[in-house]
């Protein structure tokens, strides 16, 4: 049914709505103005004014409101009435007697400090803040008058210290008669920072010492942080406390480091367990320091009592002190077992954490001379065994204190050992109701607390027993995640997981199976530390050559058992692990000849090994195999060095390697291990090119060789485009080195090589797709020619390339006229045309010499005319011979 009115009536609907939305618009319009004037003024913009006949010089709307113009002026007053002051009182104080000066200053502190009463009953509030701050400076100049004439023989550090103390009490107690003023309060919490600072800068006999002096400083902020309830006030006093017990704590600490025995490092120890105690009344009842000033605490703590230990046994054991405090952070740990808030119980554990962190970093120097020292008898291979461990290194080692290093590494092993054996790391997670029932409680015993990992040096956690940080606020739990089977536990990998999909311990799509476990980052870093501990034993205790030899040979074999068995997590560091003792023992066995074979030997064999039975993941594999590949290289390198063959020979059998990387390669097919062991392969390859650059005959030879690997490779679908390329590459290569051993100068012998097959593929290409053009086709190939062809003739004075030159440019060109490509047209026709004009270069120069000098520019002339009178013609014609070539391919 057709419902559309009629043309007329339809008008006439559609004037109705317009002028409906017209009314409407203007009512919306009016009730905006009406908004704008209710929220603020608005000033007509002058374009507005001059269009409604209004003033054209209307004030522009205003900056800033009142109250800040208000709180800006007051301020300026403030800050010159305090000017005057100053001045008058340093100044002109010498101008009147001593009872006009008091009654002075007296007077206008006391109307100071009155007025505000009278302005806060007005509620003038701002103006009473300014008068307010000018008393407070009247004070603190009345007390330094009160010093100059009344007492000018006191002590100035003593004067102030008491000068301090008084302003403070007093602007404290005016803030308690005037509460609604701000600035008193604050300033006097900034005041009493300074009094028993500059007490114990005095040194009378009843000064406290400069530490105590801000350790009790510090203790009277948190009271004050704790007890008043003004956050402007809460956060000075916290800031002050930060920086008194800061300062105290670093004083302390220092005492303590450089005491020489237990009886002078009782003392700092006290001030440390002193502070460790405010922290931990800080963390206790300021919530939003509680982490930060709970790690303090056990800090402070450490600190104290390993200081007093480490100076009652450094004069037994020098080097031990690292080890004195690493126990004492061990120790610290049973804090996880004691009554405490369960949320002040984080951050002594993350202060043990730090300490066995550092102390961790302390050992790392010893293991990275041990790994890297052999370097240094690179220049002097195979010149005899060294006397002991400590001499192969190469190195200026200490005496005495090394034997601390596998001590403390293996301390923070068995630490990181029990912290992996907690049960709570093998729970599922827990749901929301069960963190809850723990959220309502932050406060409680931890006996009574579900418990947490905790965290540890270089891992998740430091000890067994840890329990992590918790908000005060009383936050959601966040049980770890179990160790679930997956494609890496199976040895499997996962259809389409990739080649890290190895690497998930849990199932694919889970956004926690990407992550490690705490377990098993506390069982990889304890086996990194553990390895590393006895990779130090050899130069820590000065074990013989051999022995050491032979132990980072065996914890090498182990470490790479363990990356072809364990977990993912524990797999990779063990590999890591593995490497950086293959590298190390490897280095350090080129001292004699018979080591440097067995270790190579044994090291191929075992990476070998370990890469056919790894069955933790792909990329394990890929890097076994890589690293397999790398030290047979090595072992070949030193079979060279021993038969004395000169580099370029040693490159002959260096090649052994990339060939049986391309035979493995091709039977391995398109595993996700091949593509790494091909890449290792070719940089074996480079390595042979690289030996044998000093001989060209030997450099053809290895040029040509991997153009053999490389051509059978390209035999492989998937590598046939690449490795094919490269393959021509390295015979081209080789040619052309061949033909410069030779001395071979004529530049077609080098060029035609490359020019042949690239012909023979523009070919085939242009049977394949006959649209393509020619340029990429053929332009490449014929150019390779041409160009260096053409060049030689310019400078040939014999006719023979000149004339061989002439007659391809012409069958060239013939060519690319019958089959329409322009390519071959416009090179040959080029090249003909250059080659014509170098053969005729001679008798144009005879001619232009036997000529009068008057013609050439007459015959520059009449050619200028004919151009001229032609222009259109000659347009026509470009035009034309640009469309002709435009249509061939």
């Amino acid at each position: 049914m057709d419902n559309v009115p009629p043309p007329a009536e339809e008008l006439a609907i559609l004037d109705r709505e317009l002028a409906r939305l017209d009314a409407r618009r203007a009512q919306l319009l009016a009730r905006r103005a009406w908004l704008l004037t209710v929220i603020r003024p608005v000033a007509a913009p002058p374009q507005a004014a001059w269009a409604h006949g209004g003033r054209p010089f209307a004030a522009p709307p205003a900056e800033t409101s009142p109250p800040n113009v208000q709180n800006l002026l007051l301020t300026l007053s403030g800050i010159l009435l305090t000017i005057a002051a100053i001045a008058f009182t340093l100044v002109s104080w010498g101008d009147m007697g001593i009872g006009g000066r008091s009654a002075v200053l007296g007077a206008v502190t006391v109307a100071a400090l009155g007025a505000p009463a009278l302005l806060v009953r007005r509620k003038l509030t701002s103006t009473a803040e300014a008068v307010v701050a000018l008393g407070m400076v009247l004070m603190v100049l009345d007390a330094y008058a009160l010093h100059t004439v009344a007492l000018p023989e006191t002590s100035g550090l003593g004067y102030s210290a008491a000068a301090a103390a008084v302003l403070a009490a007093a602007w404290t107690a005016y803030s308690l008669v005037l509460p609604r003023l701000r600035t008193p309060l604050p300033v006097a919490a900034v005041a009493a920072q300074l009094p028993l600072w500059l007490w114990s800068l005095t040194g009378s006999a009843g000064a406290p010492p400069m530490e105590w002096a801000l350790l009790a400083t510090a203790a009277l902020d948190v009271a004050a942080a704790v007890w008043l309830k003004r956050d402007t006030i809460r956060g000075i006093a916290l800031v002050g406390a930060a920086v008194t017990g800061g300062g105290a704590l670093l004083l302390g600490l220092g005492q303590s480091v450089t005491a020489t025995g237990p009886v002078t490092a009782l003392p700092p120890a006290a001030l440390l367990t002193a502070a460790a105690g405010v922290a931990m009344f800080t963390a206790w009842r300021v919530p939003a320091a509680t982490v930060a000033a709970s790690v303090v605490a056990g800090l402070a703590l450490i600190a104290g009592v390993g200081g007093v230990v480490r100076a009652a046994v450094a004069a037994e054991a020098e080097g031990w002190g690292i080890l004195t405090y690493l126990l004492c952070a061990v120790a610290l740990l049973g804090v996880v077992r004691s009554p405490l808030p369960r949320r002040l119980v984080p951050g002594p554990v993350y202060a043990s954490a730090a300490v066995q962190g550092l102390a961790v970093l302390a050992a790392l120097p010893l293991l990275l001379v041990t790994l890297a020292g052999p370097l240094s008898v690179l220049p002097d291979i195979w010149s005899g065994a060294p006397s002991d461990a400590r001499a192969s290194l190469g190195a200026d080692l200490p005496t005495e204190g090394l034997t601390s290093a596998p001590v403390v590494l293996l301390v923070v092993t068995g630490v990181l050992v029990l912290f992996s054996r907690r049960p709570e790391l093998a729970a599922p997670p827990a749901g929301p109701a069960a963190a809850t029932a723990h959220d309502h409680a932050p406060d409680a015993p931890l006996s009574a607390a579900r418990p947490h990992p905790a965290p540890g040096p270089s891992t998740a956690g430091p000890a067994a027993g840890a329990a992590p940080a918790e908000e005060p606020s009383g936050a959601d739990d966040r049980a770890t995640g179990t160790d679930r089977p997956g494609t890496a536990a199976s040895g499997q990998d996962a259809p389409g997981a990739g080649p890290w999909g190895a690497w998930r311990p849990g199932t694919p799509g889970d956004p926690a199976a990407a992550r490690p476990s705490p377990r098993d980052l506390a069982r990889g870093g304890a086996l990194a530390l553990g390895w590393a501990a006895l990779v130090v034993v050899p130069p820590a205790f000065g074990l013989g050559y051999g022995l050491a030899v032979a132990l980072h040979l065996a914890l090498t074999l182990g470490m790479l058992a363990l990356a072809a068995r364990r977990s993912p997590t524990s797999a990779a560091i063990a590999l890591a692990c593995g490497l950086a003792g293959a590298a190390g023992v490897a280095v350090l066995a080129l001292a004699t000849r018979p080591a440097t074979f067995t270790v190579l030997g044994t090291l191929v064999a075992a990476l070998t090994v370990a890469a056919v039975v790894a069955r933790t993941g792909t990329a394990i594999r890929s890097v076994l195999a890589c690293a397999a590949a790398v030290f047979t290289t090595a072992l070949l390198g030193a079979l060279a060095g021993a038969a004395e063959l000169p580099p370029h020979q040693a490159a002959l059998l260096i090649l052994l390697v990339p060939a049986a990387v391309a035979l493995l390669a091709h039977r391995l097919g398109s595993h996700q291990v091949t593509l790494p062991l091909e890449c290792t392969g070719a940089a074996a390859g480079l390595l042979a090119i690289a030996l044998a650059a000093g001989d060209r005959p030997a450099l053809a030879l290895v040029l040509a060789l991997c153009g053999v690997i490389t051509a059978a490779t390209a035999l492989r679908p998937e590598r046939r485009i690449a490795a094919g390329a490269t393959a021509t590459v390295l015979f081209v290569l080789a040619t052309w080195v061949r033909l410069a051993a030779s001395d071979v100068s004529t530049p077609e012998a080098y060029t035609l090589p490359v020019t042949i097959p690239a012909l023979a593929i523009g070919v085939l290409r242009r049977r394949r797709d006959p649209a393509a053009s020619s340029w990429p086709a053929y332009g490449p190939g014929l150019a390779a020619t041409l160009l260096p062809s053409l060049v030689a003739a310019w400078g040939d004075q014999h006719w023979l390339r000149p004339l061989l030159l002439g007659v391809v440019a012409l069958a060239i060109t013939l060519v690319g006229a019958r089959l329409r490509l322009q390519a071959l047209l416009v090179l040959g026709g080029a090249v003909l045309a250059l080659d014509a004009l170098h053969e005729l270069a001679p008798y144009v120069v005879q001619v232009v010499g036997a000529l009068p000098r008057w013609l050439p520019p007459a015959l520059a002339g009449l050619l200028l005319l004919a151009v001229g009178a032609t222009y259109e013609q000659r347009l026509r014609d470009a035009r034309r011979l640009r469309e002709s070539l435009g249509r061939m391919h």
